[in-house]
């Protein structure tokens, strides 16, 4: 282990008490993503089939790798890139990755912010902005693009983005998310402008209020009708589609990005620790709460989309049942909700041919319940359209976009700091500049170069940043961390720093993870990651008015240009782990020749 001097140990802040370190580890692992991508791949992988590879990838993966973080973070007392110099300067680079992705993440992730910002000062309106089309400019009729979508969608992708056709049509600055973005970048700055001292008192309410959140919204979504029919949706199990090895591949993925290990954070979070804690404990506690957390908000998400396909399954049958009353002249109430499926199959068989020519729609509840969406789609769309059918609509719009804000904003903490941490302990600034003018420098640049997401074109870019930065770097961050401990510190003397801190060596399971399972798992993962991006050039979904199955998103093909800032996206942060290297071993070889030099005759 590299020496430390004992003046930066007590220099270094620590938390004032354990409650603050975790609920910042837990604040920082639950995110967004746990309310709309893991419901999201249960929908698509069978429900309950893919809580199995989902758990497998928890335990084998995802927990090991958190364990190790934590663990060499407290024992070093250093953030990301101190950690990995210190144990080989051929490492250097790994820290650099690290601190590279989260900053990039920061960059795109605070737009959500942004987005939850804009919703909650909408979600005060009665009725909801969302819920009802606008009269067109000329006040003949409505918005012919809401009427052709729905007014959900138009809020979304009008209102709120004010969305291009395509990427390459930048459009404007929309001043709103301007504003929207800039103040969610001072909130956050507020809650950095101590470290850890302000971050630990913030936490308390951003960690703990989704929770309550989450809590309020499931007691009454399993109140509304329709919301089993969710919840059957959720958990039927289809164990057939185990086969497929994608469904292993986004599992192991989801639980690595869901516990956002590789960042450097929790590396960072750590580092402030007391010597002696039992590391072990906070690493499985952690990763279990969010795991538990992501079911959790299935729950809540699916009984409310249960809801809403019934709602919509309902509106449908009585479109048909008013089209069929009126054409065969029916009293009120002679076709209702209840008999609706009799009837039609009485005057399907009496008079096939009057009822062939009737424009009546197909409703099917299963249909329904299939129209989810992934990303922001399930947020800003669909759940905004499903509290518009709940009593006090207002009241939960303000509650769950709250909820949206809290989760992001714990996140935010632990970008931040996994920016803040290594350049504070690799002393890259001079120290007469004080903590609070740094974290404004850095949150300024990261507000200017978030304004892209603020353009016409802004949301093609969003997608672009979620879908590449976070993913290959961060598996191949995580491959090179485990290489670093195990097998570069050693796992001999990685054993006697746990036992140091916590009283007890790891036992074979960990170790088996450490030196096997885990390393192995990565690799599978960041070949067959590599091997599906190859064999398909990247795409988006436009939206675009004049396409011809609107209001169907349409799916184009990303520009050469776009491809290449793409794969620049995926490269560049670990492009910094072979060129410190690099730059480490001719140093050393310089150095050794100089050496040779001076002392011959």
């Amino acid at each position: 282990m590299a020496k430390i001097k004992d003046s930066e140990v007590e220099e270094r802040p620590k938390w004032d008490n354990k409650a603050e370190y975790l609920l910042t580890c837990i604040g920082f692992a639950v995110g967004v993503g746990n309310v709309w991508r893991f419901p999201y791949l249960c929908q698509i992988y069978g429900g309950g089939a893919f809580l199995i590879p989902y758990l497998i990838a928890l335990v084998f993966e995802g927990l090991p790798l958190l364990y190790l973080e934590m663990a060499i973070g407290q024992r070093l007392r250093m953030g990301s890139i101190g950690v990995w110099k210190s144990i080989s300067p051929l490492l250097g680079g790994v820290g650099i990755a690290s601190m590279i992705v989260s900053f990039l993440v920061s960059i795109f992730y605070n737009t959500l912010l942004a987005w939850a910002m804009w919703y909650f000062f909408h979600s005060f309106q009665n009725p909801l902005p969302w819920s009802q089309c606008l009269v067109n400019d000329n006040l003949t009729g409505y918005n012919e693009e809401c009427v052709k979508s729905t007014p959900a969608n138009y809020f979304w992708y009008r209102e709120t983005l004010n969305i291009t056709p395509d990427i390459e049509t930048s459009g404007s600055l929309q001043w709103w998310l301007v504003i929207c973005l800039a103040s969610a970048w001072c909130v956050v700055y507020i809650c950095f402008i101590r470290g850890i001292k302000s971050i630990g008192k913030a936490v308390y309410v951003t960690t703990t209020f989704p929770y309550l959140v989450l809590t309020i919204f499931l007691i009454r979504a399993l109140t509304l009708p329709g919301s089993t029919d969710g919840l059957v949706y959720l958990f039927t199990p289809d164990w057939e589609i185990l086969k497929n090895p994608q469904v292993w591949l986004d599992a192991a993925t989801q639980i690595f990005f869901s516990l956002s290990v590789a960042f450097g954070s929790f590396i960072a979070f750590s580092s402030y620790n007391a010597e002696r804690n039992n590391c072990e404990r906070d690493a499985v506690l952690v990763g279990t709460i969010n795991s538990a957390t992501s079911l959790y908000a299935s729950i809540s998400i699916f009984s409310i989309l249960g809801f809403k396909a019934n709602s919509a399954y309902n509106s449908c049958n009585e479109e048909n049942i008013l089209i069929l009353t009126n054409h065969f002249e029916f009293s009120d109430q002679n076709i209702t909700v209840e008999n609706y499926d009799q009837r039609f199959k009485y005057l399907n068989r009496s008079y096939p041919g009057e009822v062939a020519g009737l424009d009546l729609r197909h409703c099917d509840l299963q249909t329904f319940l299939n129209q989810s969406a992934s990303g922001t789609g399930l947020a800003f769309i669909l759940i905004s359209e499903a509290v518009i059918e709940m009593p006090g609509s207002q009241i939960w719009a303000i509650l769950f976009f709250t909820m949206l804000f809290s989760l992001g904003l714990s996140s935010m903490f632990g970008n931040l700091e996994a920016v803040l941490t290594p350049i504070k302990d690799l002393n890259l600034l001079p120290k007469w500049i004080p903590h609070e003018l740094v974290t404004a420098i850095i949150c300024l640049i990261s507000f200017s170069t978030a304004l892209i997401f603020t353009l016409g074109s802004g949301n093609y870019w969003f997608e672009i940043f979620n879908g590449y930065v976070g993913s290959l770097p961060l598996v191949i961050v995580a491959l090179f961390e485990i290489i670093g401990v195990i097998y570069v510190y050693g796992m001999k003397r990685f054993s006697e720093d746990i036992y140091f801190m916590t009283g007890k060596k790891p036992n074979i399971f960990w170790k088996a993870c450490w030196m096997v399972i885990s390393p192995l798992m990565l690799l599978v993962v960041l070949v067959a990651y590599v091997v599906l991006q190859a064999q398909k050039r990247p795409s988006y979904l436009a939206w675009n008015p004049d396409y011809e199955l609107f209001p169907k998103t349409e799916s184009k093909q990303y520009p050469d240009w776009v491809f290449a800032i793409i794969v620049l996206l995926s490269l560049l942060p670990v492009i910094s782990i072979p060129l410190v290297a690099l730059y480490k071993l001719i140093s050393c070889r310089m150095k050794k020749t100089s050496a040779r030099v001076q002392h011959s005759p």
